[in-house]
């Protein structure tokens, strides 16, 4: 069985509120997740889903998995660094990354700590956060390995 990526492996309801967020947030995605909808069949008409509330939209889209890989790393970024940045802050301070509230400074380049810096923010985060700072390191490991030296040996360490 394929390992689920981490978007796909928050509860459905999670990634509905997520959705739901965007769909409330920005029309133009709206539209275009409508459009997908439509596009994959089963009878539905843009026009009658125009008026459906976003949560709506949102639980269709979750229930026939009709986002992209994209759309999965810009509602995880959304997740944690828009609406729960706890824990991107937590590890940022942790590691002594220079950041606004969980915002990494744009002139900071990868990588933004060495590895023993990682290991203890790593460490901070699975301290204060549990299973869902661990989700949010699997995360980054996925998404953005290079920028965080070492969390992937740190990450084998809790699955051993």
């Amino acid at each position: 069985m394929a390992t689920l990526s981490p978007y796909r492996s928050l509860p459905a309801a999670r990634r509905v509120a997520l959705l739901t967020h965007l769909l409330t947030t920005h029309r133009e995605t709206r539209a275009l997740y409508i459009q997908r909808l439509v596009a994959r069949g089963g009878g539905f008409r843009a026009v009658t889903m125009q008026p459906w509330p976003g949560e709506r939209i949102a639980r269709e889209v979750v229930r026939l998995n009709a986002e992209t890989a994209q759309d999965e790393i810009e509602l995880l970024q959304l997740l944690y660094v828009d609406l729960e940045p706890a824990i991107q802050i937590t590890m940022l301070d942790a590691t002594g990354v220079k950041h606004e509230g969980g915002k990494i400074d744009e002139e900071l380049e990868p990588p933004y700590a060495d590895a023993a810096a990682v290991a203890r923010g790593a460490a901070a985060v699975r301290e204060q956060h549990g299973e869902d700072g661990v989700h949010y390191l699997r995360t980054i490991a996925r998404y953005n390995l290079g920028a965080w030296p070492g969390l992937d040996e740190y990450l084998a360490t809790i699955d051993s």
